[in-house]
């Protein structure tokens, strides 16, 4: 059973958790722009509360090797926009901010966001870490080998699952020195891996379970499953299931889609058989 401390209170789930994704931005890769008004927000939002969303991750900077860079000022405006609108759906769900800029994290933290989920694993904001010692909230650990438009061009690795192995460790060491002791561990599909390497990922999930911490797994329509069946991520919804189910049987504690039902039913049908 996984629990999570989510200001103050031991929020427990009994089964591996759905994280729906909303992005603001317009740069995403299979979203962008989709949801970047009030009535788009709010739909959407609603959608993945319906569909039965355990937390909903609110990005406002597109972190895909393609997109734009955008200024923190940025991205702070796109939160405190979207944070407005999403302020009576605080108490129906958990709500996590995913930035890797440690001023973001903490404004989306003061005004409600219970979780951070950091893609760099606190590797491009040296206040990172303290930041979420300081603020006492869960943090998502991801694996990554650099900024998003260079991280793609760093895929040379001694051995894939041991050198992401011995960067999580060391960095969740660093973290449980500093305090912190709701860590989440998300081996960062998609982000300085190539195709072929992250199915070695996925292969090799439960290997990450060792290290005593929630797993995640965002898989949801990324190029992993794309260039693999020669298609676009508007047509990888089975494909993400099929990749979902494995990383469940695999261990997976949280799945990070973009369709939350799809998901749902995945986590339903692996309950009976593990």
């Amino acid at each position: 059973m996984m629990t999570i401390n989510h200001k103050g209170n031991i929020v427990q789930f009994t089964r591996p958790c759905i994280m729906g994704i909303l992005n603001v931005t317009r740069h995403s890769f299979y979203d962008g722009g989709r949801y970047t008004c009030e009535a788009a927000i709010k739909t959407q939002t609603e959608k993945l509360l319906r569909e039965g969303a355990d937390i909903i991750d609110i990005g406002c900077m597109a972190t895909n090797p393609m997109a734009t860079p955008i200024s923190e000022d940025e991205e702070l405006n796109a939160l405190q926009y979207t944070l407005n609108i999403l302020r009576p759906y605080m108490s129906k769900a958990l709500f996590s901010i995913d930035t890797y800029r440690s001023k973001v994290a903490q404004t989306a933290v003061e005004q409600g966001v219970g979780i951070i989920n950091d893609i760099s694993g606190g590797t491009f904001d040296p206040d990172m870490f303290s930041t979420v010692a300081q603020l006492h909230v869960p943090y998502i650990l991801t694996h990554t080998t650099g900024l998003p438009q260079e991280m793609q061009q760093h895929t040379d690795y001694n051995d894939v699952i041991g050198d992401i192995l011995c960067f999580l460790s060391e960095k969740l060491h660093t973290l449980r020195s500093m305090g912190v002791n709701d860590v989440i561990i998300d081996p960062g599909f998609g982000f300085g891996k190539t195709v072929q390497q992250n199915y070695t990922l996925l292969k090799h999930l439960s290997v990450f379970k060792q290290l005593k911490c929630p797993v995640l797994a965002g898989i949801s329509r990324k190029s992993m499953l794309y260039k693999l069946l020669n298609t676009t991520p508007e047509e990888t919804l089975y494909a993400t299931v099929a990749a979902d189910t494995i990383a469940l049987m695999q261990g997976a504690d949280i799945l990070r889609v973009h369709d939350v039902k799809p998901a749902l039913d995945a986590v339903k049908i692996v309950s009976q058989i593990v």
